[in-house]
């Protein structure tokens, strides 16, 4: 499967600083000081309905890391999956009469032209599901063999009592654990089970839907969290330096993957950071698929509406707080942009050496986007109040907004 093009990130004069990041495993800041390469994988979207504002936050997010690790002077190694066969998507394409294999494609290439026009950095690995079977169905056999996992009426399951450090990336009660199971496509109730937070990691065969051969497992499709593992350990090894998504990823998603990782290695921990997005609310409600309360960004688009305005919109939040898209929000946002293109147009002003270094700390310190929109909003002002005879400013800041915020101006 492939991505979507990069757009080129200007060269910065100097060096950015580590980021320093919430992590999610252990509920403080760590910093982040990877080798020549950091390496990171961001758990990609179900396509059965994208790019919604509350994808396009979680994506912006992490496309800020990369770009903090890249003014470092560092590679950046990115992998990020694409959900494309799953009960949401099946039932989906039920409803609608369709074939699911048609609405994954038509959705992915909708989410990939949504990227593109938000500027996000593409991942050098864009791997499906479907694709990754091959190499999903060796480590489920491993797990098994192992006495990591168990056969009940021709599922497998994952045991969680397998891995020692289960739970340290939530440090959710099992009880929180069980109710979010239930909420988030697990089957805590089911009979058999050894454990009702196991969870499933190779689904047998069911009549009316898609399955592959499993060698030993028989026919079927993969569970949920086994797929991101395989799909990580392939590209990036143990040990990587972030796993990113939406907070509502924490559990089971990245608990779970982040297990069924360690059973196999013996290693620990999968991901040096577990990074998490905030929720995106419209209406007071969270942004999902199963409400309907979505803002596409596709739409917006084709309502005329700059993609930069967009991004603008969600880096006036910061990554983690949860918040509400509101009409407001968008105006802000197209007269900041505004106010910025216009301070960057004119052939000189007050010197930008200083806000380069504003945004470069504003970004390490856990991605503070609102305080390096604010120091972008003083220079624009000071520009139109005073100007400045510094003829290389409006060019540097256009360079800065664009490296580090991924704004084009």
């Amino acid at each position: 499967m492939h991505a979507w093009p990069a757009s080129e990130v200007p060269a910065l004069p100097g060096k950015g600083r580590d980021l320093r990041i919430h992590d999610t495993a252990t509920g403080g800041r760590v910093t982040l000081a990877p080798g020549p390469v950091a390496r990171i994988y961001v758990c990609g979207i179900t396509p059965y309905d994208a790019t919604h504002m509350g994808h396009a936050a979680t994506y912006n997010a992490f496309d800020l890391v990369q770009r903090v690790w890249l003014d470092t002077k560092r590679q950046v190694h990115y992998v990020q999956n694409v959900t494309d066969v799953d009960d949401p998507l099946l039932e989906r394409a039920i409803r609608d009469g369709i074939d699911w294999v048609g609405l994954a494609e038509r959705e992915t290439a909708l989410f990939r032209e949504d990227m593109t026009a938000l500027r996000m950095l593409p991942p050098q690995h864009y791997i499906g599901a479907v694709e990754a079977i091959p190499g999903i169905v060796p480590l489920v056999e491993r797990l098994r063999d192992a006495g990591a996992a168990y056969e009940l009426e021709g599922d497998i399951y994952f045991s969680v009592d397998a891995d020692p450090h289960f739970g340290q990336v939530s440090n959710y009660t099992a009880e929180l654990m069980r109710h979010l199971s239930a909420e988030r496509g697990g089957d805590p109730e089911r009979p058999g089970k050894k454990n009702p937070l196991d969870p499933m990691l190779w689904m047998a065969a069911r009549e009316g839907e898609p399955s592959w051969d499993g060698a030993s497992l028989g026919a079927g499709r993969p569970g949920w969290h086994i797929e991101c593992v395989a799909i990580a350990l392939d590209h990036l090894g143990m040990g990587f330096d972030v796993q990113g998504g939406g907070s509502d990823l924490i559990f089971p998603h990245h608990e779970m993957g982040a297990s069924h990782a360690q059973a196999l290695t013996g290693e620990f921990p999968m991901a040096k950071a577990y990074v998490h997005a905030g929720m995106v609310a419209l209406d007071g409600e969270k942004m999902s698929k199963s409400r309907g309360n979505l803002v596409f960004v596709s739409k917006l688009r084709r309502d005329g509406v700059d993609p930069a305005a967009i991004r603008l919109a969600l880096l006036s939040h910061r990554y983690r707080d949860d918040w509400e898209w509101t009409d407001q929000v968008l105006q802000d946002a197209l007269e900041r942009l505004g106010r910025w293109r216009a301070a960057v147009s004119r052939p000189d002003g007050p010197s930008a050496d200083a806000l380069v270094e504003e945004l470069r700390e504003a970004l390490s310190d856990d991605l503070d986007t609102p305080t390096a929109l604010a120091a972008v909003d003083r220079w624009a002002a000071l520009q139109t109040a005073e100007g400045g005879t510094d003829d290389s400013a409006p060019g540097l800041v256009s360079r800065a907004v664009d490296a580090l915020l991924g704004v084009a101006l």
